[in-house]
């Protein structure tokens, strides 16, 4: 890449939207000291930003929640977006997603609220600065843990910049386009909670409510009923595993779950889908189809096969 600088310099926050954060890797082998995954709600978007600026897929990006941020830059340097659907502008002209784009300094990066799709991915062509916490700088708000001083991005906060690049032009391309919809058809095998009253599940449609965050989003709809004792002790709990609280309603787990649980565990997304949770919003509809863990396997071979040739570092 042309046009290294080796100073840091900055992006300035101008308006953070609902909640934006910082994400990188993914805090993998630490569950059992009760540190969650955390890490981007969607991997996948934020892997094919990073991959339009030339970064690693788990380098760190910038995770805006519905939308409606705006950005300024205060050097010049490459970017993308990916993510929910929003319309984009860079000082005033009018970008498109899933493309490489070239900031001047002081330009400013309005991103409307989001129509469909909930998270919002931003990857620059530099190494942004954040706390590191067991190998990741994802920020884990609960713990208040990596991240921009371990919280949520604010209007004013200034992001530091290092090794900043003016990168080649690029596009992700069209087939692999992740699809943002009002509707998901989530793979799922059985949990080890699935009682035979709920085989009704895979013939019905579920909706997000309004309780919804990186640690999980509430579905209404027909499910099981339970015995009351059904909770049992706790036990190692993943995102993607769809549990039964007894109000009735189901909780669908995200990046930032909790590491173990005693609600009944009934199905488990499985990992070729697990992505797509990261892009759920409240209003939203969602029916799980029924896969055989071999079929779950096969699933999730032939999706990393058709994503490593453009992605050959990214992992589902």
């Amino acid at each position: 890449p042309s046009g290294r600088r080796r100073c840091v310099m900055t992006l300035t926050i101008l308006q953070p939207s609902v909640q934006t954060t910082l994400q990188g890797a993914p805090r993998i082998g630490s569950r059992h000291l009760g540190v969650p995954t955390s890490g981007p709600a969607d991997p996948l978007s934020m892997a094919l930003a990073n991959r339009l600026v030339g970064n690693a897929s788990d380098a760190t990006a910038i995770e805006i929640t519905f939308g409606g941020a705006a950005i300024r830059f205060d050097t010049p340097v490459s970017f993308a977006i990916t993510g929910a659907q929003s319309a984009l502008t860079l000082a005033g002209r009018v970008i498109e997603p899933h493309a490489t784009h070239t900031a001047g300094e002081g330009d400013e990066l309005h991103i409307a609220p989001a129509r469909q799709g909930c998270r919002v991915y931003v990857a620059i062509a530099a190494n942004i600065e954040a706390n590191v916490f067991l190998g990741s700088t994802s920020t884990y708000l609960p713990a208040a843990l990596g991240g921009h001083e371990s919280r949520a991005l604010k209007a004013g906060d200034a992001i530091n910049l290092a090794a900043i690049r003016i990168t080649p032009s690029m596009q992700t391309p069209e087939d692999l386009h992740p699809v943002c919809s009002n509707s998901y058809a989530l793979r799922a095998v059985e949990g080890p909670d699935f009682p035979a009253p709920a085989r009704h599940m895979w013939d019905e449609t579920f909706t997000v409510t309004q309780r919804a965050s990186r640690m999980g989003v509430e579905l209404e709809g027909a499910f099981p009923h339970l015995p009351e004792d059904a909770t049992h002790p706790s036990a190692a709990i993943f995102p993607g595993a769809l549990q039964l609280p007894p109000g009735g309603r189901g909780f669908l787990l995200l990046a930032d779950a909790q590491t173990t649980g005693g609600y009944p565990h009934l199905l488990q997304v499985i990992r070729a889908d697990r992505h797509l949770l990261g892009q759920i919003r409240p209003g939203d509809r969602i029916r799980f189809l029924h896969r055989t863990q071999q079929q779950a396997t096969d699933d999730l071979r032939a999706k990393q096969a058709l994503l490593s040739a453009w992605l050959p570092d990214f992992h589902l």
